[in-house]
């Protein structure tokens, strides 16, 4: 390792450690463990993470040897080729080969032998790095692929979280993105609690969750109450689409600060035996810690009422609900179930909710509120409109409202005018009922 008074990268620290361990097990030189200086380290975005969070010298380690595949391909290879010019493989050192990626792959074994060498009981202390009280997987930032059936836990592959990736190299938050192994989508809004109409009951039960959210970590320090209490907060919302589930859970997460995402159940039921289980596995563990709201719409589809157990499908079934209701369970932040109805919603699970809060339909006057909250403000209403005879006579929800709203607003701007029409606000309710099957 070079000797200058210029600031050390952290990658230069961690080939020093590498070629320590080399040494130490393959020469018959007698080297000293590289000084572990992080405060000399440059001045890169990865610099600043191992001085912001004040990272331990092991972490910081593994955390650069999680890295290494992101920014190094070639940073193994060449240190390994110091030792074996001729080629030839060190068993001891771990690493995978990849489809495409021609570099190596640390892995557990990596870990293990370049922090301990082959002294077992040093190996078997270390290897606790991985274990689930440690940071990194509290945290889900650094992990083992789960290896081959059959080979050692420690050959699998070793796995930076993609958001502490990006905000360990490039300093931003990137938000997962839906996808097999991530069965859920962030959900924002530009709305304000102003925006939604509910009534006076529902908003009150509203506030109260908020309230939790706002005060739950003080009540589980400062009042010693964590010992007490079950981690988490279940609610479910039930009521008819439209009357907004959806647009309070997110106004939840947007003024308290936190992330809300929505499961989609498509993506979480399979067909095929275990698989839904490991779709929830992986969405809870990427979710632990992160204290984000999940939001599972139209609930029904999972967390329905278990039946009999005629076979082997409906005994999977009955087993993908219990290990559900198990992490539920132990979630530590706010989980919604939204259903349609109550009734089908398994006892199992409303039995474990905090609060359970209807969603009515909006009666005359929130209706009323409804469309004159709803209506541009550049646009006019056609004299022959009453909006008191409207709310009277068409029983929609606040969405029905909003959509009949857009259609008659575009109707409107089509011909030129600001004035919206009673005939083209009546054609856009009418498109509402038509839509649920009813006569107008």
């Amino acid at each position: 390792m070079k000797r200058t008074s210029e600031p050390l990268p952290p990658f230069e620290f961690l080939a020093a450690v590498i070629h320590y361990r080399l040494q130490t097990e393959l020469t018959e030189d007698t080297p000293k463990f590289p000084t572990y200086e992080p405060e000399k380290f440059d001045d890169s975005s990865i610099s600043r993470f191992i001085k912001k969070t004040n990272l331990p010298q092991t972490e910081t380690i593994v955390l650069l040897l999680a890295l290494v595949p992101h920014l190094l391909p070639g940073f193994l290879s060449s240190i390994l080729a110091t030792y074996f010019p001729d080629g030839g493989e060190l068993p001891e050192f771990g690493g995978i080969k990849g489809t495409h990626y021609r570099g190596i792959f640390p892995t557990g074994e990596t870990v293990l032998y370049i922090l301990a060498g082959t002294h077992i009981q040093q190996r078997i202390e270390v290897s606790s790095i991985f274990e689930a009280q440690h940071v990194f997987k509290k945290n889900n930032i650094v992990s083992l692929d789960k290896p081959i059936h059959g080979e050692p836990a420690m050959s699998g592959r070793l796995v930076l979280d993609e958001e502490y990736l990006f905000w360990i190299t490039k300093e931003k938050v990137v938000h997962p993105e839906l996808s097999e192994k991530f069965p859920a989508q962030r959900i924002t809004t530009q709305l304000e609690w102003d925006d939604l109409i509910l009534d006076m009951e529902t908003m009150d039960h509203i506030r109260e969750i908020e309230t939790w959210l706002h005060y739950e970590k003080e009540l589980k320090t400062d009042w010693d109450m964590g010992k007490r209490i079950k981690p988490g907060y279940r609610v479910m919302f039930y009521g008819a689409p439209g009357t907004g589930k959806t647009l309070t859970a997110t106004l939840l997460g947007k003024h308290t600060g936190k992330d809300v995402y929505r499961i989609d159940l498509s993506m979480v039921v399979s067909k095929f035996i275990g698989e839904t289980e490991k779709n929830l596995a992986n969405l809870f563990n990427k979710a632990e810690n992160k204290n984000w709201i999940l939001f599972f719409d139209e609930a029904d589809a999972i967390f329905g009422k278990r039946t009999e157990t005629r076979d082997a499908h409906d005994k999977y079934a009955n087993q993908e609900v219990s290990y559900l209701l198990q992490r539920i369970e132990n979630y530590s932040g706010l989980v919604i179930l939204a259903s349609n109805f109550k009734k089908n919603i398994d006892t199992a699970f409303t039995r474990r909710f905090q609060s359970i809060i209807e969603f009515k339909n909006p009666d005359t006057k929130e209706r009323l509120a409804l469309w004159k909250h709803n209506i541009p403000e550049k646009a006019s209403l056609a004299e022959d409109i009453d909006l008191n005879n409207i709310a009277t006579n068409y029983d929609i929800t606040g969405s029905n409202i909003v959509n009949a709203i857009q259609y008659a607003s575009i109707q409107t701007i089509a011909k030129k005018t600001t004035i919206i029409s009673r005939e083209d606000l009546l054609k856009g309710i009418k498109k509402e009922f038509i839509k649920e099957g009813r006569m107008m």
